[in-house]
């Protein structure tokens, strides 16, 4: 996801829907892989701060388990993307 140590979407213009299948580059801390993820390999988590706000995934490679926080914008293109949320309280 764009920011610290993460990828971006590979979506459509901003604004617009992204046509066909949406992927995501992500990056593994542990093993330094570089990784294209789609959508139902990642987990969002909105939390009511930003400490409890973050995403996570299994790194293909090294299969870490791995979790970034998530900011405004990276929620924004998860949720875009058909990341599954999960919200807490």
């Amino acid at each position: 996801m764009s920011g610290p140590r993460g990828g971006q979407a590979a979506a459509g213009p901003p604004g617009r829907p992204a046509t066909g299948p949406v992927s995501f580059k992500a990056a593994c801390p542990d093993c330094r892989a570089r990784f294209e993820l789609d959508a139902a390999a990642l987990r969002l988590v909105i939390g009511g701060s930003r400490r409890t706000t973050f995403y996570s995934f299994t790194c293909p490679e090294c299969a870490a388990s791995v979790r970034k926080p998530a900011g405004e914008r990276i929620v924004e293109l998860l949720t875009g993307g058909g990341v599954s949320t999960l919200r807490s309280v």
